[in-house]
């Protein structure tokens, strides 16, 4: 199975964090400031998982979460969202399931990330050797899964399982300082996963990041797409993304909105790419409805509940006067 076969199948697998959010209510309150919240479901991983679902595709999550009410929590969020969650295992004692508590506002915006003890990284090798691969299309998965043991190994396990199953890899570097031991580790597992996996979408730091300096990122992306990748997607935030596929560099610029906050955006793009070449369109048309996809998110409150489906979106873009040209 070649990579846009996989994707096609419309069956993705997908590894990584579930979690909390909490967000002051109204929009722009400050978290200093806040009476009441908005609670609703995070994590990277989960998040895309939601957005593909409302896009029409199945997505099933492999992770732990605490044996508590915050982890009950996100396994009735996911049932809400329908994502499959047969693969989700609880974890008891000390472990607790993510929490973040993030402001719906872009100045001064304030993230404080509970990560201590944190039950996805307790994923182990028999949650992964578990799984069906066969019954999936496409692997996915954000770089957090790598930071910690026992979940880093594990999450290389079910990259040889994918790969031996022919599904193909889709990595979202997605580099988050806080769940790392020290930036040399980061640097040293996020370059091995990239090596491994065929699809891979970063923005400009994180490609940065691998190559040891951000003004290496374009380049560490183009070297990518030469030797192990088929599609790699260099994202530059308001000037737009870079995407090498089929020995094309493909230029595409973003949809401007007015941000409510900056968080989700990644997330919901990767969910609109993924989700657009499940549909047969091609990679330019694909990378802009990613990028649509992602402006809508970060219009919003909220990350799942933010994730646009097909009537939403073109109910944005009939709304949108296109996108910026690069």
């Amino acid at each position: 199975m070649n990579v846009l076969e996989g994707i096609r199948a419309r069956n993705f697998l997908v590894i990584g964090r579930v979690g909390m959010d909490l967000s002051p209510d109204p929009a722009g309150t400050r978290t200093r400031e806040a009476t009441s919240m908005m609670v609703a479901m995070g994590g990277s991983s989960a998040n895309i998982a939601a957005g593909l679902v409302k896009f029409g595709c199945k997505a099933a999550l492999v992770t732990r979460v605490s044996d508590d009410a915050v982890g009950w929590y996100c396994l009735n969020q996911l049932d809400h969202y329908g994502v499959d969650r047969s693969h989700v295992k609880t974890v008891a004692g000390e472990y607790r399931t993510s929490l973040a508590v993030y402001e719906t506002r872009v100045e001064e915006h304030q993230s404080v990330i509970y990560r201590n003890n944190a039950a996805d990284f307790q994923m182990s090798l028999a949650d992964v050797e578990a799984v069906d691969y066969a019954g999936y299309g496409a692997l996915i998965t954000a770089g957090t899964v790598f930071a910690a043991e026992p979940s880093r190994s594990a999450s290389f396990r079910a990259f040889e399982l994918a790969r031996a199953a022919g599904l193909p890899i889709i990595f979202d570097v997605d580099y988050r300082p806080y769940s790392w031991p020290s930036p040399q580790v980061a640097e040293e597992v996020l370059s091995r996963a990239g090596s491994l996996a065929d699809v891979i979408v970063g923005n400009d730091e994180e490609f940065g990041f691998m190559a040891g300096g951000i003004d290496k990122g374009l380049d560490k992306a183009r070297e990518l797409a030469g030797s192990s990748a088929a599609i790699v997607v260099y994202k530059m935030g308001p000037e737009g993304a870079v995407t090498f596929f089929d020995r094309q560099e493909i230029r595409t610029g973003i949809y401007p909105v007015e941000a409510l906050k900056p968080t989700g955006a990644g997330d919901s793009f990767m969910a609109g790419l993924l989700a657009s070449l499940s549909e047969g369109r091609d990679i330019r048309d694909a990378v802009l409805r990613g990028s649509a996809c992602a402006a809508i998110v970060v219009s919003r409150p909220g990350c799942a509940p933010a994730m646009p489906d097909a009537e939403q979106y073109e109910a944005f873009l009939t709304s949108h006067p296109g996108p910026t040209h690069v």
